[in-house]
């Protein structure tokens, strides 16, 4: 993995706008819905982190979850991601995050499809899409 991606909190806010610096750098939670965008994106291309545009996930992982997120079965690599625990909203689940800038992501669960069994449950802003070619 290359180097980590280090900006001040003005910068950072200066380049995500409000909503997605809620999101990405102070872990919060966009409503389900919220991305039609990405949730209705069906071309070939790589998601990518709206932090640092690091790619994260393949457009041939994007399933449907009925979750209103736009969710994924794998990542496009084991180091395009960190994980670690939530203990949040009276729960335990497994945040995921860019391995690059540590922008939240979203949230892992065992409940996706095969191969891997995995749901990536990923909020829109902390994604942007890039077509292939």
């Amino acid at each position: 993995m290359a180097e980590k991606v280090t900006k001040t909190e003005q910068e950072w806010m200066e380049q995500l706008g409000l909503d997605a610096y809620k999101v990405v750098r102070m872990k919060g939670t966009e409503r389900a819905g919220t991305s039609r965008v990405l949730l209705a994106e069906k071309r070939e291309g790589m998601f990518v982190c709206s932090g640092c545009g690091a790619d994260l996930f393949a457009s041939e992982t994007k399933f449907e979850s009925g979750t209103g997120w736009p969710s994924f079965y794998q990542p496009v690599s084991d180091d395009a991601i960190e994980e670690e625990v939530d203990k949040g909203f009276f729960m335990t689940r497994t945040e995921v995050h860019c391995a690059k800038c540590d922008g939240h992501l979203g949230h892992v669960f065992p409940d996706g499809p095969q191969p891997t069994g995995q749901r990536y449950c990923i909020n829109g802003v902390s994604l942007k899409f890039r077509p292939k070619g």
